[in-house]
């Protein structure tokens, strides 16, 4: 059974540079864990309205951000990319996680990736997170009071 690591991305500003340091926790996850493989097929499910909703934003939606599975020789990662692109070939995004395994990459530089790398979408809405499912997943998986906080903290509302 592999393990896989997936960043739980609080919170992302509009725009970050490398003094933004997104706060992050890291959490190891099988890849045979169900409720990520059900998050990762909802939201792959569900990118193209979310592509749509980020081309032409509601009032009050902001942050918009994509997940992505990433693999070089040291093992996989899913990091979060803010803000993003679309580019020939797939899309272009500023990493905002610090990589725990993958060396290949850096914090606050610009990576190109395809569509079928990204695992998760999400963005807010009227300070609620909409999407983020696979933060969700990573919520069955931690301590109660610590979720419960950062539900308060960041707007998240998941089903149970």
């Amino acid at each position: 059974m592999k393990q896989l690591l997936f960043c739980l991305l609080l919170l992302i500003p509009a725009v970050t540079t490398a003094a933004e340091k997104i706060d992050d926790q890291v959490v190891m996850v099988s890849d045979q864990n169900p409720a990520m493989n059900a998050a990762i097929k909802k939201a792959r499910s569900t990118l193209k309205d979310f592509f749509a909703i980020a081309a032409n934003p509601p009032a009050g939606a902001n942050n918009f951000k994509l997940k992505v599975m990433v693999t070089d020789d040291n093992g996989v990662e899913h990091l979060w990319f803010s803000p993003f692109k679309q580019v020939e070939g797939g899309y272009a995004g500023l990493l905002v996680n610090e990589p725990d395994i993958v060396s290949s990459m850096t914090f606050g530089e610009i990576y190109v990736f395809s569509e079928s790398q990204i695992t998760d979408w999400g963005y807010e809405l009227n300070g609620k997170q909409v999407g983020s499912y696979t933060v969700c997943a990573l919520f069955l998986t931690m301590d109660k009071a610590v979720v419960e906080q950062y539900k308060k903290d960041h707007g998240f509302e998941c089903e149970s």
